[in-house]
């Protein structure tokens, strides 16, 4: 037997709104995994229970439930006040729609308004950061022509000069060029094309934990707080590794070096693993997903850059190129997971979510 004969309703399972079915006595015929996490309850304990057993619901939605049930009509609803069984008040947007299913009357979809705001504000945020980047990638492919014409003037010009002393000018413009000429590279290395195949998330740690002890071996205690039952993942190895060494040499340049441009004694980086269950990534819902936190206690991200430290060129280092963080987030996109930073003074953590299944 199929899967959609055995559960009809199993598309319901991939949105991240909170789904109800409900048959005409307002018994529970089916909840999605987003209803389960909702509500707190088991969809399939409580199939066929009366939904005033799970949750008390205001009287302008039990009204509306009754009149999409005998009238036919819809309803929508803003900013409803739902306590769920175990008591806790939900404030949710709210739609009901009559259905023509032999096994279900109607069809409440609930939202989370802290969700929706949110979801919201990532979008927004994504949306700036892809418009910045395509102006970055336009302007790179502008610039990289002339640099490669100033090289081989001045490397033309080099051969021309008798005076080895003048050839020191010539370098310069040589080094630099070639400088520019990597910031380029870098720019446009997020568009390359993945490479997934199965990886292990603790392999990838580990190997960006080696590379930070190596390179700031007097000042940097790197700690491990790992899940070592999570699955492996379908990732490109080399991205993942560039996200969260990305991320960590941040995290270890920032220690080493103290706003008021003293240098730290030492300092702390936790790398972090966990499992996470009812994650909605990218609008969907996945029941599985991998956690990594990158932890540090150093000085915290500055406050005039913090909305925008994703941006490509922006940078609280001085001497940075703005590109670690960027390249981190593009890769992360690029594995259909979300980043996200909470930064305070002694205390800065970036979380990493990527889908499992």
């Amino acid at each position: 037997m199929s899967e959609t004969s055995e559960n009809p309703f199993g598309g319901l399972d991939l949105l991240s709104s909170a789904v109800v079915l409900l048959d005409d006595s307002l018994a529970i015929r089916y909840l999605n995994p987003a209803a389960e996490n909702l509500l707190e309850i088991s969809g399939r304990v409580f199939a066929g229970c009366p939904l005033a057993s799970v949750a008390e619901c205001p009287p302008a939605l039990l009204a509306a439930l009754d009149s999409a049930l005998h009238q036919g009509w819809a309803y929508t609803g803003q900013n409803i006040g739902l306590r769920v069984a175990g008591g806790e008040l939900r404030q949710l947007n709210c739609t009901v729609n009559p259905t023509d299913t032999p096994t279900a009357r109607l069809l409440v979809e609930l939202w989370p308004i802290d969700q929706q705001l949110r979801a919201t504000r990532e979008e927004r945020l994504v949306e700036q950061q892809h418009a910045s980047r395509e102006l970055i990638r336009n302007l790179v492919h502008e610039i990289k022509n002339p640099l490669g014409g100033i090289r081989g003037a001045a490397q033309l010009l080099e051969h021309e000069l008798n005076n080895p002393s003048l050839r020191e000018y010539t370098q310069v413009i040589i080094k630099e060029t070639d400088r520019l000429q990597d910031l380029m590279r870098r720019l446009l290395s997020p568009h390359r094309p993945m490479q997934p195949g199965p990886v292990n998330i603790h392999e990838i740690l580990e190997r960006v934990r080696s590379l930070l002890t190596a390179e700031f071996p007097t000042i940097l205690t790197v700690r491990r707080d790992y899940d070592t039952s999570l699955p492996d993942l379908v990732g490109d190895r080399e991205q993942l590794i560039q996200v969260f060494l990305n991320i960590a040499r941040n995290a270890a340049q920032a220690i080493q070096r103290q706003p008021d441009g003293s240098f730290a004694v030492r300092g702390q980086i936790t790398l972090r693993t966990r499992v996470a269950r009812q994650m909605t990534l990218f609008k969907r819902r996945h029941r599985l997903a991998l956690e990594v936190q990158v932890i540090d206690d150093g000085p915290g991200i500055p406050d005039d850059i913090r909305e925008r430290m994703f941006y490509p060129l922006v940078s609280g280092r001085q001497g940075g190129s703005g590109l670690g963080l960027t390249l981190a987030q593009s890769f992360v996109e690029q594995h259909q997971g979300t980043i996200d930073c909470d930064s305070r003074p002694g205390c800065t953590c970036f979380t990493i979510r990527l889908p499992l299944a």
